[in-house]
């Protein structure tokens, strides 16, 4: 094999290479190719989670909403409570004292 044989041969098997090449890069896009449909189904896809992420958070912020009131609602019944059970404790020792302050003048 002299020299040229060698150069011709040599750029045959880099042509059938890079035919090759082509055609396997060919072949993998247009089996992977994505379609107008599978576009557009993405496109749904992604508007209905953006839809339901907002939701969520529209939810969020009415729970947290949602349990301020609930927290300032039992704060101020423990306040009342508070305020109730110190009237009645009150109310206890005054009618204590009336009935000690009667009983003395009953006994007396």
């Amino acid at each position: 094999m002299n020299r040229t044989e060698f150069i011709v041969a040599t750029a045959i098997i880099l042509f059938v290479a890079f035919s090759l090449g082509w055609f396997a890069s060919w072949l993998i896009n247009r089996f992977t190719r994505v379609s107008k449909a599978e576009v557009g189904e993405l496109d749904r896809m992604a508007q209905a989670l953006h839809e339901a992420e907002e939701t969520r958070d529209q939810a969020i912020t009415y729970l947290q909403q949602r349990e301020a009131e609930i927290t300032n609602q039992l704060s101020q019944t423990e306040a009342e409570l508070r305020a109730a059970m110190d009237g009645l404790r009150d109310a206890r020792q005054e009618a204590e004292e009336m009935r000690a302050h009667i009983e003395r003048h009953s006994a007396g």
